[in-house]
Formats: structure tokens, sequence, C-alpha cells
């Protein structure tokens, strides 16, 4: 199946994208044309882009789900449609095929509409890495609820504040997952959570781990009991809802500036024209590949990139239940080999974990097959970058570097694999339809190349946030009142002389160390370089001299204990950051850690490093979110 829109050299990604930005009616209403509509739109794109106003294809009638499955049955119906790796190497994979995913998805929609869920209605999703939670997303869907997927590892005020926030009335979970060595309790901490709200009416609970767990009467309802009860009532399946363009399609929440989470809203037909455009282009899909994102569904790479653009296109998509470390550093490498995978994406998070093991879990694999490689979630120092590309790719897969939000909902700038150029540690070039630009402090557009300041993008697009659940002037507040015309990104961001971007890391993660503005990025990637350096982060502190100093937590590969090894090596780390950067940009500390504050979609939360830096110890805010809360103890304790 070739896709009519797929960009098929440089010439034409130039030629395409110069048009999407002069005249992008013309160019998102052609895209538009290969999807299956109810009814046509009465205009492409209406833009208030100032106020967070935005409509695409507007007064069209749609439902996602056929464009994601039923547009694929007569010619993939048999096709794999969903890969299913659990997380115990030992136990078979499953396979869905694009028919058994449309009778999976038809049937338990009409489980929801039989329990009382109708178009309109938030649903929370709280489930491990499992093939029925894609089934639970595509079957809100479907009938138009609105699903707000809460990743499976979130404390039970977490969820409490998520469902409260979208006044959730159904939570579908499971009773328990799993995750390497470890069985992670779902069922329990909903029930937790359900103590703190009252919204909740249904739980639907499927069976994972057989793990014992509570069930109250006249809430909580067992999946596969729920199933049974239409088939033996012969309940006919729930004909697919028709919504409205911009009708809500989920609710992601993100981590905000005060405590309360933002709940990012996207809207169903232009989120479902920039996955898929954003899809087949940047990984330059072929028919019949098989795409390995190892993100959670909890997170919008799932969604974009495990769910619904691979599903749009008629790819195969690849879920994984487990870790890249469990049972052993080579498991990403085994199911890479036993699916044949063509598309691998990543975060380099997991990359740089997975070079602490060097090449000898990659001996013996069989990558061949791998024909794109991609990392996502934040940049990629070089050094990373390099070892991906040649260990895993063996030179012969690109690797595409992709930057994108979720507030954007697909990708926005990145080489588009083997298409346009690629550029170790920078994205490069911005998509179809993206217009970025480069504000100074004062709100000045900075023109020309090799020039830096905070990342704007200057027009909508199809993908874009519609607003802030419940707050639509949270939205404004948020991402466009800084720069007035402007979606501010809150990234920094370098253009170089060819014009490619590179992302310098957020704003407020920019250090002003004696007047000269210097990236935390920057000062990672160069200190990533050593050898014995597994990853770092970046922070300023107060400086009496230069206003801000440079604290940096290094993690490294073999912990050192003697004083004169740990000296020699720090000063080591300060001269290649001299030799990359300049002198400027030597960290003035350097603690050695075992280990970073991370959320669990590997996100290093600074604002912690920042209060340790500045000895601010009793007030680092919530940390119940992070994948290992106890690390910040131990960081604590070796403070320089």
């Amino acid at each position: 199946m070739k896709v009519p829109y797929q960009i098929q050299n440089l010439e034409q990604y130039h030629r395409n994208y110069q048009k999407s930005i002069e005249n992008p009616h013309e160019f998102w209403g052609d895209v538009a044309t290969h999807f299956d509509w109810h009814e046509p739109w009465n205009s492409v794109v209406n833009s208030d882009f100032s106020n967070a106003k935005t409509t695409w294809y507007e007064g069209a009638k749609l439902n996602i789900t056929e464009n994601c499955i039923d547009r694929h049955l007569e010619e993939r119906g048999q096709q794999a449609a969903i890969i299913f790796e659990p997380n115990d190497p030992q136990k078979p994979s499953q396979t869905l095929t694009y028919q058994e995913l449309y009778d999976r998805v038809a049937e338990f929609a009409t489980v929801l509409t039989n329990i009382g869920i109708q178009q309109g209605d938030r649903v929370c999703i709280y489930m491990g890495m499992i093939p029925e939670l894609a089934i639970a997303v595509l079957a809100c869907a479907r009938i138009g609820a609105i699903h707000s997927v809460i990743f499976g590892g979130f404390s039970a005020q977490s969820i409490a504040d998520r469902v409260i926030d979208a006044e959730a009335s159904c939570i579908i979970t499971c009773d328990g997952a799993y995750r390497g060595n470890k069985e992670i309790p779902l069922k329990p901490v909903v029930d937790q959570a359900l103590k703190l709200c009252d919204t909740v009416s249904e739980v639907v609970v499927f069976k994972h781990t057989g793990s014992k767990i509570e069930m109250s009467p006249g809430r909580d309802l067992w999946w596969h009991e729920q199933v049974n009860e239409i088939r033996e009532a012969g309940i006919p399946w729930e004909d697919p809802a028709s919504v409205d363009a911009e009708h809500p399609l989920f609710i992601l929440y993100t981590s905000g500036s005060t405590g309360k989470p933002k709940g990012v809203v996207h809207t169903t037909a232009g989120y479902m024209v920039w996955a898929n455009y954003t899809f087949v282009n940047v990984f330059q899909y072929q028919s019949n590949q098989v795409h390995f994102c190892t993100a959670d569904i909890g997170w919008i790479t799932g969604h974009s990139y495990i769910l619904y653009g691979p599903l749009s296109a008629g790819a195969t998509t690849l879920m994984f239940e487990g870790i890249p470390t469990w049972p052993d550093a080579g498991r990403f490498w085994d199911i890479c080999q036993k699916h044949s995978v063509d598309i691998l994406y990543t975060a380099p998070t997991a990359i740089r974990s997975l070079m602490v093991f060097g090449d000898a879990p990659l001996e013996g694999k069989n990558l061949s097959r791998l024909k794109v490689l991609g990392t996502v979630g934040e940049p990629i120092n070089e050094e990373a970058w390099h070892w991906y590309n040649e260990k895993v790719g063996n030179k012969n897969a690109p690797v595409v570097d992709t930057w994108w939000q979720t507030e954007t909902g697909g990708v926005m700038i990145s080489n588009l694999a083997g298409i346009t150029p690629a550029k170790p540690s920078y994205a490069t070039l911005p998509l179809p339809g993206i217009l970025p630009a480069l504000m100074d402090e004062n709100g000045n557009l900075i023109q020309g190349n090799s020039v830096s300041g905070n990342l704007c993008i200057a027009k909508p697009w199809p993908g874009m946030i519609r607003t802030t659940y419940g707050d639509h002037q949270r939205c404004i507040d948020t991402y466009f009142s800084a720069y007035q015309g402007y979606y501010f990104t809150g990234d920094g961001c370098l253009r170089d002389e060819n014009g490619f971007y590179r992302i310098t890391g957020r704003v407020d993660d920019v250090l002003n160390v004696s007047g000269h503005r210097i990236g935390t990025a920057e000062v990672e990637n160069a200190i990533n370089m050593n050898p014995q350096v597994v990853e770092s982060a970046v922070v300023g502190y107060p400086h009496d001299i230069k206003g801000q100093g440079i604290y940096a937590y290094v993690i490294l590969n073999k912990e050192v204990t003697d004083d004169e090894a740990a000296t020699t090596l720090r000063v080591q780390i300060l001269e290649t950051v001299t030799q990359v950067i300049g002198p400027i940009a030597k960290p003035d500390r350097i603690q050695f850690v075992s280990g970073l504050p991370k959320t669990r979609s590997g996100k290093i939360m600074r604002r912690i490093l920042r209060k340790i830096a500045e000895g601010e110890l009793q007030n680092l805010g919530d940390t119940t979110t992070l994948l290992d809360p106890l690390i910040v103890d131990s960081i604590i304790k070796g403070k320089l």
C-alpha cells in the first residue's frame, strides 16, 4: 500500500514544505482526502492562534477507529495489527490480526455502552502494557467516549487528581502488571484512589496476573464477565459513533509548574491526520513493516506511535510489557530479532542505560531487518547517537532524532529517515506545516542562521493542543501568552549555519553564567563524552561571582571509591567540557551519583536537582511520581 503523501526525496520535502506553509488549506486538504469521512469538512483550518482557538476540518464527521481498523479489513484483515511481547520471555507472544482487533474492539465498545458509557463521557484507563490497554483505548474512541490513559505506575493520589479533573465516570484497569522481576498491583491502587474521589460509578477489571484483589459489589465489574454477558444475551455490536472533527479524542495529563497536572486535550480529525502523516514520513514506513515503539501508552509517544499513527497506516505495531534490561540487557535485541523488527523507536535514556553493558548483549543478534532507528523524549547526546547508529543499526539504519511534545500530538522537527540529512544531536528540519521561530527574551524574532533563542511555532498544525481540560485560560497562559501570536514550546533551541535545529533544553534549564547563556544539554553532552560516564544532569545554583554556577550530577559505569581516582576523573571531565564548549561551561561542582530522579517516562526532574544544589532540602516538592523516590535521599547524602 503506497502512501500518496509520503515524501520520497529531499527535493520533494522542500517542495511540500513550501506548499504547506504558503497554502495549508490545500496541502492538508489533499492529505485528508486519503482518510474515511462520514461527512466532508466546510473548511480545513480556522485559527485565532493567540487565543488558542483553532479548528481543523470543521464541519466534518468521522470515527477514528474506522480509519485505524475497519478500512484495512478487506486488504489487511489477516495481517498482524498488534504483536504483544510479554514481560516474561518464556511466555509466548500474542498476535492480533486486524480482523481480530476489529472483533475485540467492537465487542468491548459494546460492553462500554452496555454499562452506560456514552459519547462525551470521560473514561480513565490505568493498566499495564497489554493488548487490552490498546483495546480499551480504541473502544472508547469507537463510541466517542473521551479516554484518559494514566501511566500504570502512578500513585493513588495522582490517579485521583486526574479522575477528579476529568470528572471521569469509569475506570478501566487490571488486577496487576509485570515489570521485570516485579509484579505491580494496579487494582488496589485504584481502590485507594477512589477513596479520594466520588465521580466513578464503574470499574472494569481485566484479569492479567491472577493476583487476589477486592471487588466492590455494584461498582467493580470483571472484563471477561461483561464480554460473556453481551455474548450470551446476543447483544449486537455498537455501530461506530459519528463524531465531529473537533470532538475531544483524549485527555493526557502532563506535569505543570504548579502542583495541579494539566489535562492536554487533543481532538479527533486533526490529531488523526497528524499522527498518521508524521508516522509514515518520519519513519518512512513501508507496507508490511514491523514498528516497535518501546514507550508506554500512558504517554503521548505510545498514543501516537504505538496506536493511532501505525494503525491508521495499516502497519504492524509491537507492544512490549517489560523493561530493556530484564532478564538481561539483550532484551530489546532479542525482540527485534524474534519479530523481524524494521523500525525501532526508543528513548536516549534507554540507549544510554544499555550502553553501560557494552557490546556483548548485541553479539550474535540478527538485527539486519532494522531499517530505521528513532529517538524520542529528550535530546540525544552524540556518544549515544553514534553507539546507536554503529552498534545497533550497523550504519545501515538512519537515526531519526524526533523533537515534539505531549501538546503537539506528533513529531514537529526531525530528519526523515534516509530522505533529509541527519546530524548527531540535532533534530534538524521541521516537518511540513511547522514554521519554527526563535525569539529573544524581549519577544523579538531572531533571523538568520547560527543563532539561538526560545523555540516557538508561528502557525497552527493539525495535531496541536486545543485546550487544557476545564480551564482554557490555563492553555492560553501556558502556551500562547509569552509571545503574542506564537505557540511557545518552553524549549531553547539553536539553529546552525545550515538551518538545522538543535534543542538545548527547557528554557528554565538554560544557565546564565557570567552573562553567557549555556544550555544544560550542551554541558551534559560534553560530560557524557567521557567513557566512564553513563549519564549526567546539569543545573544552575547561586554563585557569588558568576551569578549562576554549574552543578553536575554524574552517573558512572563503575563506582569510584578512591578519592584520588575521583579527583582525576573530575579533572578529565572538566578538560572535556573546556575542549567541547569552552572554559565558561566548566561545572563548578561534580557529584557522582548512583541514579537521577526521573519520572516513569524517563524525564529528569531537574526541579529536584536544582533544589538540592541550592541547599533547599526541606522544599523538594512532590516526589511520588518518580520512578525511584529513594534516589533523592541518596543524592542528598552525597551532596557536595
